[in-house]
């Protein structure tokens, strides 16, 4: 069992570094034999479907993504499902929900002064921001809006499996309608598509040929469209996930829209990544 773990992370070393391969062998086999890592590394004989594995590595040398070949992947506690109509959830998207958690300890006027306390998540995908919010603050009236409707069936099945309920629109940012376009909320929380176009070549094929790309993208002579759209809602507190190389301009851009308490916060990888701001006045 552990040779053929490690004749897998060999073949898949042809695509993937090391340390990566060895990450996805082990994944395959976890989830191909419905045992945990303990068990196959202490010899479990139950290997059903494990014959199967070199139909997923094939898979996975022609670079489709692992959480797209098993339609699901465990992100800061959830299990979410995951389609090409959605992006995968990444460790920074966690990192941007930390920020708003601590945020809402350290500061009193955070504090919900009304009932209940709203959030809007814009461009939603899987749902999973607006998941892990209601799962630590369930008396949170959270809204999550995405302008593809497959992403709001996706999202809506996520929420269902992780037993919250969190209102899940399809909705375009640009044309948005009145009653969300008219409410105030507490928070806005955003991952807007940041990458530029001309950054794709530096991009692995993993993404480029599997996720979606209208969640990814924008025009590099406006990279900025989605944050100045969504920061012109005004909302009472304002957090995005952003292109470290716009730390800067997304700095001004909020402050022209008014807002202050401006904190940039770098992520595991000591890039700018999340911002945010509070609404003066």
């Amino acid at each position: 069992m552990i040779q053929k773990i490690r004749d897998i992370a060999l073949q898949l070393q042809a695509a993937y570094p090391k340390d990566e391969a060895e990450a996805l062998a082990w994944w395959l086999a976890e989830e191909t034999t419905g045992l945990s890592r303990t068990q196959l590394q202490i010899g479990c004989k139950d290997t059903t479907n494990f014959s199967n594995l070199q139909v997923f590595v094939d898979r996975l040398l022609h670079f489709e993504p692992i959480q797209y070949i098993f339609g699901h992947t465990l992100w800061y506690g959830l299990d979410l499902k995951v389609t090409p109509a959605t992006l995968i959830p990444r460790p920074e998207t966690a990192e941007l929900v930390e920020v708003i958690g601590e945020r809402r300890k350290a500061k009193a006027s955070l504090a919900t002064n009304h009932s209940p306390f709203s959030v809007l998540d814009i461009g939603t995908g899987s749902g999973c921001i607006a998941i892990a919010l209601k799962k630590k603050h369930p008396e949170w009236d959270i809204t999550g809006i995405d302008i593809s409707a497959e992403a709001i069936e996706v999202a809506k099945e996520n929420a269902k499996r992780n037993g919250v309920e969190v209102d899940f629109l399809v909705a375009d940012i640009f044309n948005l309608p009145s009653p969300i376009s008219n409410l105030q909320y507490d928070i806005i929380v955003s991952n807007p598509p940041y990458i530029r176009e001309s950054e794709k070549v530096s991009m692995r094929p993993n993404v480029l040929e599997y996720e979606p790309e209208t969640a990814l993208f924008v025009p590099d002579d406006d990279p900025l469209r989605f944050y100045r759209r969504i920061a012109s809602l005004h909302g009472t507190y304002l957090f995005f996930e952003i292109n470290e190389a716009f730390a800067q301009e997304m700095k001004t851009l909020l402050q022209e829209e008014g807002y202050d308490d401006i904190i940039i916060t770098q992520d595991i990888y000591g890039k700018p990544r999340i911002i945010e701001g509070r609404m003066v006045g």
